[in-house]
């Protein structure tokens, strides 16, 4: 087998430094003293919610943002002025945040790349040849007469994407580009990354939101507040701070919940499992203190694992002083017997082979799922695949085209408004009048859902409890940091004690903190109050959250089950998760793509493969090194993740649809 080409990554000098870096807008800091460097040959990460500073830093080495403080040097030219970003722009290629921010609505996916192209003065035989080639990776070679507004989400990223890229710039700065995209877009962006990295050894500077895609990175900072909080490899962060996630299932799980959080810190619940984090405990001691805790209790399948980067993030913030001292949601276990045999076989939501067509098209086809009372249920799928229609729906604001439905014990086609009043719903957008205090949009929304006036009272404070929010009762609801917004919106859809909930992706942007605090009130409406919860979600690591999945595709339910149970049924058609660690990743990837793993991706400087037979593919693979000079320090079995999960499901359906094509 021969050795393929590859650029020599290793370089002596940075091309972005950055010192010292300040900006404020107005009165507002908005970075502070930020420090980073990123050499070429690597994907470099910010990573921190909404309003951390990401985007501020991102424009500013980009060249297109005056800045207060410090220095930032971009390819040895200092930018301090429009003539000194000038001298470097043809070498950027910069994407802004946003679906589609950079592109033209009503120009088609090839004309917004060629008019690009011109803009960056591609000559016309450059650009046929990366064009096809760009369209190749991005899979919208089927898509060029498409006009960008008629694009899905992920679409529009890919072709933002592609036009930031045709220019051929050594610095890309993508400003997260997979923020409201499905996993499978995703993992199309980092599979582009990669292969630029491999073949052009650029440097690319990514900002993104979700934690989890930490380990895409070979090196990051930690943004919160407009401040690094931690930078370098991820494993080097995650180090900083000692200790032991256990994860076990105990009955009954809001009780047990309860209890593990007047120890520690860090605890939540995904689904049926708990997990903690031990602060400076090994396995062992962890597992040991986290039993005896819960010695009363039932407590089942405990283990113990690495700290994940949420939990290091989370940590950090602490040890910084960092996190804000809003009030806690509290879980009220007087009345947390879990699920009692009167209610668990109850269903609150009922979609029975329901189908809606618009035209010629049809958006939603046979869908069929239950959802019953106490139970978190997970409505998964690509932009575009029906969810929100499905949901629109179920809550009385479409008519279905066919099939037939119940919610809260009510027929979707005949009582579209006895369901209106017995339902909550949270929108993907603040949806709450910002003008207003936390105690006046609560008000607002008591009388819209007519609660009785003698029972306001009651019902404002049961609001204000359960959200965690006293302390900002008088504050306007546009002054309110995104977590606290989230919640308050969450109490307005609870406000006339509705047994069937539905949210809308409910914390996109919503750091990790808030994250859980959000989740907490979630856990407490199913356990406790027997809250039936429907979601939809982008974010995969809070789908671990829900007790049952229905992942749709092309408006069609492709498979349903708990969260473990897809996982399980991944490992059983597609093989085994492994994860190899060498000391040349690109060559390493490059070499297992060509003994057939072409669904192998990079991890930072790990690569992640499926394997049907884990121990021939580790002979394979020590035999590929062997072979090629190239040192394997290990592999290793990872537990899947629900992306890989919606990943391997959606493309083996688009592949069947493609094969039926032909």
């Amino acid at each position: 087998m021969g050795q393929p080409t590859l650029v020599n990554t290793v370089v002596s000098e940075p091309i972005v430094k950055v010192q010292g870096f300040s900006k404020s807008y107005r009165k507002k800091l908005a970075v502070d003293g930020v420090d980073l460097a990123i050499n070429k040959g690597e994907i470099y990460g910010l990573i921190g919610p909404d309003g951390a500073g990401k985007s501020t830093l991102m424009k500013a080495i980009a060249g297109v943002l005056t800045y207060d403080g410090g220095q930032v040097e971009v390819f040895g030219e200092i930018i301090d002025s429009e003539a000194a970003a000038e001298k470097i722009k043809g070498r950027i290629g910069f994407m802004p945040q946003g679906l589609g921010q950079n592109l033209y609505a009503e120009l088609s996916v090839e004309e917004n790349i060629d008019f690009f192209a011109q803009l960056r003065e591609v000559s016309r035989e450059q650009l046929i040849s990366r064009k096809r080639k760009l369209l190749a990776m991005t899979r919208l070679d089927k898509f060029t007469n498409r006009p960008m507004k008629l694009l899905s989400g992920g679409m529009k990223q890919k072709l933002g994407l592609v036009c930031t890229l045709i220019h051929e710039p050594e610095l890309i700065i993508l400003d997260e580009p997979t923020t409201g995209v499905d996993p499978v877009s995703r993992r199309d962006f980092w599979a582009i990354l990669t292969a630029l990295l491999r073949e052009q050894n650029i440097a690319a500077l990514v900002s993104t939101a979700y934690m989890d895609e930490a380990t895409r990175f070979q090196q990051l900072s930690l943004m919160y507040d407009g401040k690094v909080i931690a930078e370098g490899e991820p494993d080097q962060i995650i180090a900083k701070v000692p200790g032991t996630l256990v994860e076990l299932i105990a009955r009954p799980q809001a009780v047990a919940l309860s209890q593990l959080k007047s120890i520690f810190q860090q605890v939540e619940a995904v689904g049926a499992v708990l997990r903690v984090f031990v602060e400076g405990q090994e396995e062992e001691a962890a597992i040991k203190q986290v039993k005896s805790l819960l010695s009363g209790q039932e407590v089942s399948e405990i283990h113990a694992s690495q700290a994940e980067m949420e939990d290091a993030f989370i940590a950090l913030l602490s040890q910084a002083n960092l996190t804000d001292s809003e009030t806690a949601p509290s879980i009220d276990t007087n009345q947390a017997s879990e699920i009692d045999a009167s209610q668990k076989d109850k269903l609150a939501i009922e979609a029975e082979n329901l189908c809606r067509d618009f035209g010629d098209f049809r958006a939603v086809d046979q869908v069929s799922f239950q959802v019953r009372y106490g139970e978190i249920f997970g409505l998964l799928g690509a932009n575009g695949a029906g969810k929100s229609t499905v949901f629109k729906m179920l809550t009385g604001i479409l008519q279905p085209t066919g099939g037939e439905g119940k919610v809260a014990g009510q027929d979707m086609l005949r009582a579209n408004q006895a369901i209106k009043e017995r339902i909550g719903y949270m929108s993907q957008a603040f949806s709450l009048y910002q003008d207003m205090t936390v105690l006046e949009n609560i008000r607002l929304y008591a009388r819209i859902y007519a609660v009785a006036r003698k029972e306001l009272k009651q019902r404002v404070d049961w609001v204000i409890a359960t959200a965690g929010l006293q302390g900002v009762e008088n504050r306007l609801a546009g002054a309110l940091p995104m977590g606290i917004r989230q919640r308050l919106a969450l109490g307005c859809a609870l406000v006339h004690q509705p047994k069937v909930l539905f949210l809308d992706e409910p914390t996109s942007g919503v750091d990790p903190v808030g994250r859980r605090r959000f989740w907490d009130i979630l856990i407490q409406m199913a356990r406790v109050e027997q809250v039936a919860i429907l979601v939809t979600t982008h974010y995969m690591s809070e789908a671990e959250h829900c007790d049952h999945l229905a992942l749709m595709y092309a408006g069609r339910i492709i498979a349903d089950a708990t969260p473990e149970q897809m996982k399980e049924a991944l490992v059983k058609a597609a093989g085994e998760l492994l994860e190899v660690t060498t000391d040349q990743p690109l060559l390493a990837l490059k070499l297992i793509e060509q003994a057939g793993f072409e669904e192998a991706a990079l991890f930072g400087k790990k690569i992640h493969l499926l394997a049907k037979e884990p121990q021939l593919v580790r002979q394979q693979i020590e035999s590929i090194f062997t072979e090629n000079n190239i040192t394997l320090h290990s592999i290793s079995h990872r537990h899947p993740s629900l992306e890989d999960v919606f990943v391997y499901q959606v493309m083996t359906h688009e592949n069947e649809m493609a094969r039926h094509e032909y």
